[in-house]
């Protein structure tokens, strides 16, 4: 489960930025998490539940923005939007290129805000 590193270091961040700025609770961490990280909102949230006992981010609420995955094509510059399952058969749907495409988004996974007190 790579959730469990992952979920550790969101924790961790967001303990440290509310250390720093004198917080005593954390409501909610909102995130944003691309489409190709394979990152299960339900691990995530097991985890960060179990990670958070007994810290200022205990009953937190994680909030999941998934983010789609966005192809730019690399003859024509056009960009275009799919999913996993169509990566591999994508062609471009401006000028016909088959996979030649730079992956612009859909690969991220951070930290968008944090609701705190």
């Amino acid at each position: 489960m790579h959730e469990l590193p992952v979920t550790e270091k969101i924790l961790e961040t967001a303990l440290a930025h509310a250390e720093q700025h004198g917080l005593s609770r954390i409501h909610s961490i909102t995130l944003k998490i691309g489409e190709l990280t394979d990152l299960e909102d339900r691990w995530l949230n097991h985890y960060f539940d179990y990670l958070s006992k007994d810290t200022i981010a205990a009953g937190a609420h994680l909030v999941v923005i998934r983010v789609p995955i966005v192809l730019k094509c690399n003859v024509c510059q056009t960009r275009c939007e799919t999913t996993k399952e169509k990566m591999a058969d994508e062609k471009c749907p401006h000028c016909g290129a088959e996979q030649r495409f730079s992956i612009l988004s859909g690969r991220e996974y951070f930290i968008e805000e944090m609701a705190a007190k």
